[in-house]
């Protein structure tokens, strides 16, 4: 018998839906990631849970619709790490109209399933705080809903939920071989160690890697389908005083979002471009963050420049390009965001299947989906996760000032930033971080802004965290807040173990 039901080789949002979902289910599942979780793509988003306005356009309705509807789902399953945010739209006649944007916006409400989210409304932007930030030409916008998200910690406790649901989660774990017989024998690299596991099923979630994973290491021949699409992001000190975002539409046609970020900055993306190479070596490109700054300050008073990014990101989408528009004539931003699931079953032979491209937003419903096209080989299973919280997200969706209240007074030393910070990354899981300090020196180590060594412990115990990158940028994004200095003490103590 198989060590496995389902392998899964990808250690992104997709990947550890479709392992916390199937473990959810019952089935023995292991995950595979060569890296740290969240380590490409699903830490490198522009943080929304969104139905994606713009893709209105594209006539995407069906798309958009079931990404909107994940908008309260995912909240409710989540509040520590998804809060609902206002988007201010500055109507700007020379790239839409306003009835234009109206009409959108009108759709984008209708078929939003909301229950929670408010609505679409004008704003007199002479009057309204959110046009103190912007130049004077523009006088009039719309302002709707949509969502943020802590993405990488989102991957994070996908996988947290899989593990206590009995998944096996191998992070820095690479797999160099895949023989295919009546089970998968999967040959790993982990850490130097030579290891085999076998598994049922096999599930490609290896994102902008996908199809390299299917030629070097399970040795098949497919039609390319594959096309990588970079996103550049930039990060700036606030830019305004208010919480809500903006998105700012550019002359190319594309948007750009000002977002609220860690409270003193603000995130600023995304690019949209072809990408060729290798996806582990993406950056933003000097390019890319004079276009980001330019449609700012096309909009913004106060004028942004290179010199004033303070943290630059870059991702690779993988979209499914099914080739029939002559994909090197098409743009990116013209494909289909649509994910395709490609299941390859052969008689006598283990099954593979293939994700393509996902967002954020809809990865649930993608490892439903993964599940509905494997059916036939796990009978009897169901699916649960629409109603279920991940971890520390069991309170209701607006209950996240009473749980920093709660963790005020419960550790009264932490100051408000901190209690705020903590309950926002752990929710209810505050009480395991937390469990053996009753007083302030029970921190342990202060390594820089407010990270302790009770914290880290807890982070490489639970959440597999291994280096000071895995904790200052995936588990947190502290390393806004942390120099040199302090990120080399926290490596040597997580190395130390």
């Amino acid at each position: 018998m198989a060590d496995y039901d389902l392998a899964v080789i990808g250690g992104g949002i997709n990947g550890t839906g479709i392992a916390r979902d199937a473990a959810g289910r019952g089935l023995r599942v292991v995950l595979v990631e060569q890296n740290d979780l969240a380590s490409a793509t699903s830490s490198a988003s522009s943080k929304l849970i969104h139905g994606g306005l713009r893709y209105l356009e594209h006539y995407e309705f069906g798309l958009v619709r079931a990404a909107l509807k994940e908008r309260e789902v995912l909240l409710r399953a989540a509040p520590h790490l998804i809060r609902p945010l206002r988007f201010v739209l500055p109507v700007n006649e020379a790239r839409r109209s306003a009835l234009l944007l109206r009409l959108g916006l009108l759709i984008y409400d209708w078929i939003g399933w909301r229950r929670i989210l408010p609505g679409t409304r004008e704003l007199d932007l002479l009057t309204d705080a959110a046009g103190a930030p912007l130049r004077r030409s523009f006088h009039h916008a719309y302002e709707y809903s949509d969502c943020f998200a802590d993405d990488a910690r989102l991957v994070v406790l996908n996988a947290v939920d899989a593990a206590e649901r009995g998944a096996t989660i191998r992070t820095r774990t690479r797999a160099v071989r895949a023989e295919r017989g009546d089970a998968w024998r999967l040959i790993l690299n982990a850490r130097g160690r030579r290891e085999e596991v076998t598994a049922r099923v096999l599930v490609n979630a290896a994102g902008a890697w996908v199809e390299t994973l299917t030629e070097s290491v399970l040795r098949l021949r497919q039609k390319p389908h594959l096309r990588l699409d970079k996103g550049s992001h930039i990060v700036v000190r606030r830019l305004y005083d208010h919480d809500r975002a903006y998105i700012l539409q550019a002359a190319d046609g594309r948007v750009v979002f000002t977002i609220p970020f860690q409270h003193d900055f603000t995130l600023i993306g995304t690019t949209d471009q072809t990408f060729v190479g290798d996806p582990t070596a993406v950056l933003p490109t000097g390019e890319e963050i004079e276009y980001l700054c330019g449609v700012v300050n096309e909009y913004f008073r106060s004028l942004i420049g290179a010199a004033d990014v303070v943290w630059a990101y870059a991702g690779v989408r993988s979209l499914y390009d099914d080739g029939a528009g002559k994909s090197q004539d098409v743009r990116s931003q013209d494909l289909g965001r649509e994910y395709v699931l490609s299941l390859d079953e052969r008689a006598g032979e283990a099954p593979l299947l293939t994700v393509y491209g996902g967002k954020i937003t809809t990865y649930r419903r993608l490892a439903e989906d993964v599940m509905a096209k494997l059916a036939h080989f796990f009978p009897r299973t169901r699916p649960w996760t629409a109603h279920s919280a991940l971890p520390g997200g069991d309170f209701v969706y607006d209950g996240m000032e009473t749980l920093v209240a709660r963790t005020q007074r419960t550790w009264p030393f932490l100051s408000a930033e901190h209690a705020r910070r903590l309950a926002s990354a752990y929710g209810t899981r505050v009480d395991d971080v937390l469990k053996t300090v009753k007083e302030p020196a029970d921190f342990g180590q202060r390594f820089g802004a407010d990270l302790t060594a009770v914290e880290v412990h807890y982070l490489m115990d639970k959440e597999w965290a291994r280096t000071a990158d895995d904790v200052l940028w995936r588990r947190s994004k502290l390393g806004l807040r942390f120099n040199d200095t302090q990120r080399m003490m926290l490596d040597r103590f997580m190395a130390a173990g």
